[in-house]
């Protein structure tokens, strides 16, 4: 995997709320293909960086490129149409619309009818229609959603959902993929299921993930990578089983009691 196109390059991005740096000089460079993890105790600033790499927050220093052009600032939609999706740490789902249609919907923005042809039902509107429905579906087979279609997705089962959320952050047709702890309230049959998912995904889009999680397995079960983030600082990058043997990674989030062979 030589030469891999940078998808993703933050430089320096630093953020400050109310005089407070959450974020201070965070460096991350992102290549096709990348499957990387975000760690760190609680207050560390992960979903913070989150924010910026999507759009919601603008770094007050720094500059973020996705495939070398500059994106900061540009606001969350703009930068979901450049190729960046999420998910987040809790669930937002629209809990009483169908399984497929939570999907359809984040296709919205390669949908090319307008507001007449949709009013009207013209052949346009029914084409499109076909073609989302069709790659919704495909997509839902592909993380084994595809007998929920038509159920309300405030119905389905918790490890259900989260892949929901997975899937309607594919149908956006990413080429970054940021997870938001996806493994959070699951059992461990259920994350077992979903490091598989994750890699197929990755495969099977050829898509660059960074991932932030707390659970250990998951993170050294499919990151090639891992960076840890502490009171905005990164404290520690590199090989996820080297990285979690760190004495400063272990005072910082691990404990004393961590063993990182055994995860």
């Amino acid at each position: 995997m030589e030469n891999r196109k940078s998808i993703l390059k933050c430089d320096n991005i630093s953020i400050s709320f109310g005089g407070l740096k959450a974020v201070n000089g965070f460096n991350l460079d992102v290549k096709e293909g990348d499957l990387i993890g975000l760690i760190g105790p609680n207050g560390a600033g992960k979903t913070t960086v989150f924010n910026m790499l999507s759009g919601v927050y603008s770094p007050t220093e720094g500059s973020i490129f996705l495939d070398g052009e500059s994106v900061g600032g540009l606001g969350v939609y703009k930068v979901s149409q450049k190729g960046v999706s999420r998910t987040f740490q809790n669930i937002r789902l629209f809990d009483y619309l169908s399984v497929i249609d939570n999907v359809k919907l984040a296709m919205n923005q390669d949908m090319r009818y307008n507001v007449i042809s949709g009013m009207l039902r013209l052949k346009s509107y029914w084409q499109e229609e076909r073609e989302a429905t069709k790659r919704a579906l495909e997509i839902l087979k592909i993380l084994d959603l595809q007998s929920y279609a038509n159920d309300s997705a405030g119905n389905l089962p918790y490890g259900a959902q989260r892949k929901l959320e997975i899937a309607r952050a594919i149908a956006t047709n990413p080429k970054l993929l940021l997870l938001d702890e996806p493994a959070a309230g699951m059992n461990a049959i259920e994350t077992e299921a979903l490091m598989d998912t994750i890699r197929m995904i990755r495969d099977k889009y050829k898509l660059a993930i960074v991932l932030i999680e707390h659970d250990m397995k998951l993170v050294l079960g499919i990151c090639e990578r891992l960076l840890v983030l502490n009171h905005g600082i990164v404290i520690a990058e590199g090989n996820p089983r080297e990285v979690v043997k760190k004495e400063e990674v272990v005072s910082a989030y691990l404990g004393s009691g961590y063993g990182g062979d055994n995860a």
